[in-house]
């Protein structure tokens, strides 16, 4: 799932420098979402972790 948000945020950062403004606030805003739920998910792996041992 990070690769899929790094993905966006590089297709928003070259969309940003063609001036492509809508499809780069869209990318970046699917990258800002893919990366929130990453660290959501990565978070509980942690805590599950922690609760096993």
């Amino acid at each position: 799932m990070l690769y899929w948000a790094i993905v966006f945020f590089i297709i928003a950062a070259v969309a940003a420098i063609f001036g492509f403004g809508g499809i780069a606030s869209a990318s970046a805003g699917i990258a800002q979402i893919l990366f929130v739920i990453f660290a959501v998910l990565f978070v509980i792996a942690l805590i599950a972790r922690v609760m096993r041992k």
